[in-house]
């Protein structure tokens, strides 16, 4: 009888947590863009490592990755941020603003000049299909960021194809689906904007598994009918597609 209702908790527990697995994940998703003056990238990436990602943590702001594009003339860091809502979002943003820890480091850190020139923020949600978006330190990976922009009225045409076939067709041929978002509404660009991020063993593995995957036989069908539903292409002639390589950083939970 005791090992009946052993079982029977063990079930019950299992069951719980399939179902909290399966659940959406509604968080609040932030990006925000730095782009630091000429010599002063190593610094801002000193701060971060050294002291904001531990009073982000501690103001309730969850990190989910830092990186930097391997091409990076601008000398730009891109980092994701999630919250359990924007009412959150403001009020952990005005409690580490206030923090004496965070004011200390930051005059310290700027006492030769400011460590960032520019900042661009905007907020997304997770969709249905996206893999869990948690920490990963798998190693010496290669992170694509892909922004798609669709024709007018096919995001959900572009979800949906994303949804029944390219996720699967992507791990077919050795990419790592990382995480998918759309803007949060009433942002410039929401209708028609995915946002992506894969990995991949290197630039040269990603070039390998892009060529695989657009002549795969799944594909062709899956994007042709689409299209031909759609009455054209799903993604916008010009810049429709933009990829953008890039190293995690040594402190980023995702890497």
């Amino acid at each position: 009888m005791l090992r009946s209702a052993l079982l029977s908790l063990a079930t019950l527990f299992i069951m719980i947590a399939s179902a909290k697995a399966d659940q959406p994940d509604t968080r609040l998703f932030e990006m925000r863009v730095y782009y630091a003056p000429e010599g002063k990238l190593d610094a801002l990436n000193a701060r971060f490592r050294d002291h904001t990602l531990k009073l982000f943590e501690k103001h309730g702001i969850t990190n989910i990755g830092y990186w930097m594009p391997i091409d990076n003339p601008e000398r730009m860091m891109v980092y994701f941020l999630a919250y359990p809502d924007r009412e959150s979002r403001e009020k952990s943003w005005k409690s580490f603003m206030a923090d004496p820890q965070w004011q200390a480091a930051y005059k310290a850190s700027e006492v030769d000049g400011k460590l960032v020139a520019k900042v661009v923020s905007k907020f997304f949600q997770a969709t249905d299909y996206s893999p869990k978006i948690a920490p990963s330190a798998v190693g010496n990976r290669v992170f694509e960021l892909r922004t798609y922009t669709t024709t007018p009225g096919n995001l959900d045409a572009l979800n949906a194809r994303f949804r029944e076939h390219t996720v699967k067709l992507f791990e077919k041929h050795g990419m790592t689906n990382v995480a998918y978002w759309t803007l949060v509404p009433g942002q410039e660009g929401a209708e028609g904007t995915l946002l992506y991020i894969l990995a991949h063993d290197s630039q040269d593995a990603a070039k390998a598994s892009f060529a695989a995957f657009r002549e795969d036989p799944a594909w062709v069908a899956a994007r042709n009918a689409s299209e031909q539903k759609a009455g054209g292409s799903l993604t916008a002639k010009e810049n429709g597609v933009v990829s953008q390589f890039m190293n995690a950083t040594d402190y980023s939970p995702i890497r």
